[in-house]
């Protein structure tokens, strides 16, 4: 028997209110941290993903870049590895899919950087590939997943994993954290 539209409305949202409750602070500050160390430290956030998640990975470049502006700090060096379209495909066709981010950041990606990884499933094998260079190279990595995190949750410095298996929400709250993040690096004092 299928639910009406009102029902299917009222779970979904009682299930994002679920998981809203269940979000790990103290993982997020340490998120803030991460991103504030790189910003007072001159170094630069990479940030990356698939499909939503590479959306996701765009907005939070475009937010932290002028959405973290704060007058008399440095601004954040924040750039999506998804936005270049002619170097993600070119990777892609000579090499592999699962080597358009790790290929990047073997040019880019320096000791001290934050490398931002974006999977729902935590099981994206160009995000994993990906965190590995960054990791190799000596960036702090993080991983914003959802389910139980998948293999991503294992091979980064600070796993953010939303505890929700409905790949819908989890993308709604990728986006919510990117959102608090940026507001507590515009608004926080140090």
């Amino acid at each position: 028997m299928s639910q009406s539209k009102n029902e299917i409305i009222r779970t979904y949202f009682a299930e994002v209110s679920q998981t809203l409750d269940r979000l790990p602070i103290d993982t997020i500050a340490e998120v803030v941290e991460a991103i504030e160390n790189a910003r007072i430290n001159g170094k630069q956030v990479f940030l990356f993903g698939n499909g939503g998640s590479a959306a996701t990975a765009s907005h939070f470049a475009c937010d932290l870049s002028k959405g973290g502006i704060v007058e008399g700090k440095p601004r954040i060096k924040a750039i999506s590895l998804c936005d270049n379209l002619s170097l993600m495909t070119a990777w892609g066709n000579d090499t592999a899919y699962e080597h358009i981010f790790a290929e990047q950041l073997v040019n880019l990606v320096q000791p001290g950087d934050v490398v931002i990884g974006i999977s729902g499933s935590g099981n994206s094998p160009n995000v994993l590939n990906g965190m590995k260079v960054a990791r190799e190279k000596g960036a702090r990595t993080i991983g914003f997943g959802g389910f139980d995190g998948g293999k991503l949750k294992d091979m980064v410095d600070i796993p953010l994993v939303v505890a929700n298996n409905c790949m819908e929400q989890v993308e709604d709250f990728h986006l919510l954290l990117e959102h608090a993040i940026t507001t507590c690096l515009r608004e926080m004092e140090i």
